[in-house]
């Protein structure tokens, strides 16, 4: 009897040990993951930024949310970053899959979408050279680009303020004074 509990104790230990391990390397998978959208995605915001005046900020925490930080399954098939609503022809190209959302034929079109939609607003030109991240997800909130309200407001916000995204909105200041 004590050989069967210490046997039993042995592999609950090492299904424990094993199970961690595993939690561990997700962890550490999903931070490399993060890292490399954040290397890939960076330079793509701010030129956006710096052609539209919308901030790299929102422009790159709305994608890390909407796409899981390019794991979402719109970010892998369809080139979709945003969210953003449109035809596809994924049924075509992946049988057994269906999805309501935009394709794209590449990420940076995806992010480049997203700014043009962005541009067509009414209230954007009352946004120009408002580099406030908060006050542009209010207005996107307000004019429905999220029907999750103040919680996307929220998750959006965390993820800025978690990847320090604001940093990036000052580069159109370092830019005009030439600092860059």
């Amino acid at each position: 009897m004590g050989t069967f509990t210490s046997t039993t104790s042995k592999v609950a230990t090492w299904i424990c040990a094993v199970f961690l391990l595993l939690m561990l390397s997700n962890v550490g998978f999903a931070q490399q993951s993060t890292s490399d959208y954040l290397k890939k995605f960076k330079p793509v915001s701010v030129e956006l930024m710096q052609e539209t005046g919308i901030p790299a900020s929102v422009i790159l925490g709305i994608a890390m949310l909407e796409s899981g930080t390019g794991t979402s399954k719109n970010a892998k098939l369809l080139h979709n970053h945003f969210g953003i609503v449109g035809k596809n022809n994924l049924s075509q190209t992946n049988p057994g899959h269906k999805s309501r959302y935009k394709q794209y034929l590449s990420d940076v079109a995806s992010y480049e979408h997203f700014a043009q939609v962005l541009s067509r607003k009414k209230w954007f030109a009352s946004m120009q050279g408002n580099m406030e991240f908060s006050v542009w997800l209010h207005k996107m909130n307000h004019s429905g680009y999220s029907s999750a309200g103040q919680e996307w407001i929220r998750r959006v916000t965390n993820i800025i303020n978690r990847y320090k995204l604001y940093k990036l909105d000052a580069a159109v200041g370092n830019i005009a004074s030439g600092s860059l």
